[in-house]
């Protein structure tokens, strides 16, 4: 019997036609849930891949043939550590995946902290006519802390704007259009040289509350702090206390720890605070190029191959 594989998700379209691009649509059985639904045991008892935003504790300890999960985020922090997720269940990350979105919103970050065009906006309200000076891009150092995938991307792009990137990555070696890498014990020599710090690491022990009172200290007082990683990677009250103080120019946030960010969170309100609703990873296309994945995750489960983007627990990612 072909082995069921369960799209619990709301827009599966895009990956039914993957698999059927990919040619093994017809060796599965497939079957879809609305987000909002709960699969019955009989669904559960023979699904062998789950795609799923997430599940409710104790879901997949009903579900003996489960031998693959894929993931639809990078981060899977509410995945890693379940007690229900046993060690023969290979589970998949969507890493890659924001290759192209991601970095062209962090350059919208960097766009808005240097060029005056919110304020223009907010002239234009008024009908006044106000002229600024712009700051350039063109000879900062712009410092990621996780380069990774979207970080070695940004990289790329930022150097075509002149800009000097430095950075941190866990694994030694070059990174193309990156002057100098960093291990994870030197981030205080990125901090210190940056006039823009960005946070791109997954959320694991050691990422936990890095960003304290102690490393922002260490930053320029005129640099600003831009987070599209994680919120956990950030003091959030200690951060706040920064900003009010002038320790840094300022920070912009797309990451937090509880989402959506609650009304009464002090964020919303600091000077120099810009909170954005999680964007970074979206775009119009998204599941598209998730859906390339999953289909290729699919062909090399039935072929017996090593999963793409397998998540290694020890690491969180």
């Amino acid at each position: 019997m072909a082995p069921l594989l369960l799209l619990w998700h709301d827009n599966t379209a895009p990956y039914r036609r993957a698999l059927e691009e990919a040619g093994v649509a017809g060796r599965f059985r497939i079957q879809e849930l609305k987000r909002a639904e709960t699969p019955d045991a009989a669904l559960l008892a023979e699904a062998e891949g789950l795609l799923a935003w997430g599940a409710p504790p104790g879901l997949l300890a009903q579900m003996p043939k489960l031998r693959w999960v894929q993931a639809l985020t990078a981060g899977v922090e509410n995945w890693i550590g379940r007690a229900d997720l046993r060690s023969d269940v290979t589970l998949c990350c969507a890493r890659g995946t924001h290759r192209v979105q991601m970095p062209e919103n962090i350059l919208g970050a960097l766009f808005h902290i240097t060029k005056p065009y919110h304020a223009a906006a907010m002239d234009q309200r008024e009908s006044r006519w106000t002229r600024r000076v712009a700051a350039t891009l063109a000879g900062k150092t712009l410092g990621i802390l996780g380069l990774g995938a979207i970080g070695v991307e940004l990289a790329r792009k930022a150097a075509a704007l002149e800009m000097r990137v430095i950075g941190t990555r866990r694994s030694p070696g070059a990174v193309p259009h990156v002057e100098q890498v960093f291990g994870p014990d030197e981030t205080d020599a990125v901090l210190a040289q940056s006039d823009f710090v960005l946070l791109l690491l997954p959320a694991t022990p050691e990422t936990d509350n890095l960003m304290n009172a102690a490393r922002i200290g260490r930053m320029k007082r005129d640099a600003w702090l831009i987070n599209f990683g994680r919120g956990s990677a950030i003091v959030d009250e200690e951060l706040v206390q920064a900003l009010k103080d002038g320790v840094i120019a300022g920070a912009v946030l797309d990451v937090f720890r509880e989402e959506p960010l609650p009304q009464s969170h002090p964020f919303w309100t600091t000077p120099n605070c810009v909170v954005l609703p999680h964007i970074g990873g979206l775009h119009p296309e998204r599941d598209k190029v998730v859906a390339a994945l999953f289909a290729e995750n699919a062909r090399r489960l039935l072929a017996g191959e090593p999963l793409s983007q397998a998540v290694d627990p020890k690491l969180g990612y």
